[in-house]
Order: structure tokens, then C-alpha cells, then sequence
């Protein structure tokens, strides 16, 4: 059974920076894609960023150029550094696995998430 466990979110203030971390076990970590999603209140949750299992990334368009994906495999940790933080960042923000070496489709498998204030 696969366990994801998010770590790194707390508060912080618009233009800061937050490194979240998901350590992965119970699973082949290198062979499958992972990704980072987010949902804020009242709205729907929503992809951030992928990296598949040959380290090649895809962002959405809010976190081009903010946000950076990265992976461990020795580790089997998942990272997300997150700069110039705005209020509108202000989500739970899960870690995902997917079913393959490739970040398409629906992920198979959730953490449970990691609160992140932006807020003066």
C-alpha cells in the first residue's frame, strides 16, 4: 500500500518562499510519476505540477516560473519549492502518484495535504 506524507506548509507572507516535501513509501518510487495539486476554499482542487519518471516536468500556467518540482528517487521524496507566494496561493496542496511512468490521467494515489497561509 502506498503512503504519501506531505511536510512544509505553514505561513507565510506574500513574496515569501515554502518548500514542501512528500516522502513516498510502500511502492517502486522511481518508475511513476508524481505530482503536486492544491485546493483552496470553495473551489476545486487543480493541478500545480507533474515529474515523471524521467524527471521531465509540467507546470500550470500560475506556477511557471515560481514553482519548481523535483524528485529524490534514493529518497523517495517528492519536492516543491514555491517562491513569490501570493494570497491566491493559499490552499491545502497534496502530493499525488500516478498509476505509470507518465503524469497523465487521474493520479491513483493522495497524501493528506499540507496547509499554506499566504497572508500579511
Amino acid at each position: 500500500q502506498v503512503q504519501l506524507v506531505e511536510s512544509g506548509g505553514g505561513e507565510v507572507q506574500p513574496g515569501g518562499s515554502l518548500k514542501l516535501s512528500c516522502a513516498a513509501s510502500g511502492t517502486v518510487f522511481r518508475i511513476y510519476a508524481m505530482g503536486w495539486y492544491r485546493q483552496a476554499p470553495g473551489k476545486q482542487r487543480e493541478m500545480i505540477a507533474s515529474i515523471n519518471s524521467l524527471e521531465s516536468t509540467n507546470y500550470a500556467i500560475f506556477a511557471t516560473g515560481r514553482f519548481t518540482i523535483s524528485r529524490d528517487n534514493a529518497q523517495k521524496m517528492v519536492h516543491l519549492q514555491m517562491n513569490a507566494l501570493r494570497p491566491e496561493d493559499t490552499a491545502v496542496y497534496y502530493c499525488a502518484k500516478f498509476g505509470s511512468g507518465s503524469a497523465y490521467g487521474a493520479p491513483d494515489s493522495w497524501g493528506q495535504g499540507t496547509r499554506v497561509t499566504v497572508t500579511s
